[in-house]
């Protein structure tokens, strides 16, 4: 992982004294970094840095629901404090085009004035997408195309010097944030390496450079912080994917992130090279090639075919890209597996790869797949049984390496659970510079920065917001404690005419097998209490509990179960 050295007529470097380190650039006022997503956790990654009256704000993403977020479709970033000082907001930089950066953007940007965004040209027009998606005009925003190694004046007291960094998407850079306080280097995320299939390597000397000048403050990567080693190259893959399709004997089908165009590449050439025509189904898939192949990042020998006219072309000659490598129930491989999908079906003699790893959370949903697809008789390769896939992100050893380079004097391991980012703490603690001093960041708290210290200074509103179909915002945690006390008890539903007549049905869902006997029980139950109300004429809200809670007692004495119960009353 060295950089090839070159000569020329240049006067060699002078070499530092070793053990001795130049002093940071004169260190004036001091910088608040206040990260409002991807602390302690995967996803919805998004940090403001604020110095006296100006703010330069960081990525915008999204996460994915976990088990216990029944309905939810993904969580985006609480941004209160970009709200409330909106009038502040210089410039905002993304790092990549992955939905965990830029997801979160068309729920995040109508919340704000129109604000400079800075991009290469790949995450433009992923967003540009993603923004016409809902339904947003991309000319409304003021989107600026960059190149991966970009500098950019912010304001007047930012200058962003991005350099390029090899990760699992193209256009893919880290930053060096530079300040009246000092230099901070942002990783984004990353990996080093060498044989990308772009070609395109991590740009080192700026990120050396940097180190040289002096670092106060290093933000890093620190989802493989667990991992040893270093992460294999995307050239690895490439070999093994075109060693299974070209062992194929049936149709091939393969599965990964749309957006891992790197990826999509490798699986295209390798089914070209063994004669294969290529279709695409799903519509993450499909949107993403169509954008990459119109901006040059996705290149196609013969054409894209659709599932229509790969038909009646022979199993040999067939490969499908397909979404659905996470398990979600509507994409096209669990449609598959599941036998649930309009024109195509996976038997035996197929191949089925998995070019992808499941998402913390998406284990069990990913194995309920590759269950079914064997019981269908399909070949499944899958990592780590086989290496047809690799992380897009740094393991320890290339985390040491980017560490060394950079010697900050304070540290944030950033991108990652707590275990990642305390794993990547010690990590940096036993390397022969250690920084004075690493800080655990939790989103919504408030750091500041001089060239002294960095310290925790204070919390602002931050956290999530759950998207519910067109609701953002609507679902509270209360409510998902609801859905899952349905899910696990079931809900009883108790309606009531209250008259000198009174009337009583009940009826339930998700209970239990509730014949005739206990659904008469719960009526009598409530029956007595609507005409004991009725009686001593209670106001109907009285009722309404007087029926609830001896309802309640009853069924959870009969049958053990605490469902939810909603009774219903009408004045007759």
């Amino acid at each position: 992982m060295t950089e090839k050295k070159t000569t020329g007529n240049r006067r060699p470097a002078r070499r530092r004294p070793r053990g001795r380190k130049p002093k940071p650039p004169a260190s004036i006022g001091k910088l608040e970094i206040i990260p409002l997503g991807g602390m302690g956790e995967i996803g919805k990654n998004i940090t403001a840095f604020r110095f006296e009256d100006e703010i330069l704000v960081v990525d915008g993403g999204l996460a994915f629901p976990e088990e216990h977020m029944p309905g939810v479709d993904i969580l985006i970033p609480r941004i209160d404090y970009l709200v409330e000082n909106a009038r502040l907001i210089k410039g905002w930089v993304l790092t990549h085009g992955h939905e965990d950066h830029i997801g979160g953007l068309p729920f995040l940007l109508p919340q704000l004035p129109k604000i400079p965004l800075y991009g290469a040209r790949l995450t433009l027009g992923l967003l540009r997408g993603k923004l016409e998606e809902f339904g947003l005009k991309p000319g409304e925003f003021e989107l600026n195309a960059v190149s991966p190694d970009e500098t950019l004046k912010i304001g007047r007291h930012f200058t962003v010097d991005m350099f390029r960094m090899t990760h699992s998407i193209p256009d893919n850079s880290g930053l060096i944030i530079r300040t009246p306080v000092g230099n901070v280097v942002h990783t984004g995320d990353f990996k080093l390496d060498p044989t990308p299939i772009d070609g395109k390597v991590s740009h080192l000397a700026k990120v050396a450079q940097a180190g040289a000048e002096g670092v106060l403050l290093l933000i890093a990567d620190s989802t493989n912080a667990e991992r040893p080693g270093i992460t294999p190259s995307e050239a690895e893959v490439a070999v093994a994917l075109d060693a299974a399709i070209g062992a194929a004997e049936g149709r091939v089908f393969v599965t990964t992130f749309a957006s891992h165009i790197h990826r999509v590449q490798s699986v295209i050439r390798a089914a070209e090279r063994h004669g294969r025509k290529v279709a695409m189904e799903g519509r993450s898939m499909l949107k993403f090639a169509k954008i990459a192949l119109e901006l040059g990042y996705l290149e196609v020998a013969d054409r894209l075919y659709t599932t229509d006219e790969i038909k009646d072309v022979p199993d040999r000659e067939v490969l499908v890209l397909a979404t659905g490598s996470q398990g979600q129930p509507m994409a096209v491989l669990s449609r598959l597996a599941f036998g649930r999908h309009a024109k195509l079906s996976v038997g035996e003699g197929d191949t089925v790869i998995l070019s992808s790893s499941p998402i913390p959370g998406n284990e069990e949903a990913v194995n309920r797949v590759i269950n079914k697809l064997y019981e269908l008789g399909a070949k499944v390769l899958y990592p780590p049984a086989y290496k047809v896939h690799a992380s897009g992100h740094a393991s320890r050893e290339e985390l040491r390496f980017l560490y060394n380079l950079v010697q900050p004097k304070f540290f944030m391991p950033w991108h990652g659970e707590v275990r990642h980012q305390t794993n990547f703490k010690w990590l940096a603690e036993a390397m022969s510079r250690p920084p004075e001093k690493t800080v655990i960041a939790e989103n919504g708290d408030v750091f500041e920065l001089t060239a002294a210290d960095l310290k925790k200074t204070g919390r602002v509103k931050a956290g999530a917001l759950y998207v519910d179909g067109l609701g953002v915002g609507d679902i509270t945690d209360d409510i998902l404690e609801e859905r899952q006390a349905m899910a696990a008890d079931g809900i009883v539903i108790i309606t009531a005419l209250v008259s000198g007549d009174p009337v009583v049905e009940v009826v339930s869902r998700g209970f239990v097998k509730a014949g005739q006997r206990l659904h008469a029980e719960i009526r009598r139950v409530a029956l007595e209490a609507v005409v004991k109300g009725v009686r001593e004429k209670k106001p109907l809200e009285q009722i309404r509990d007087d029926v609830y809670y001896p309802a309640k007692k009853f069924i959870r004495k009969v049958t053990g179960r605490d469902p939810i119960i909603i009774p219903i009353l009408f004045e007759g």
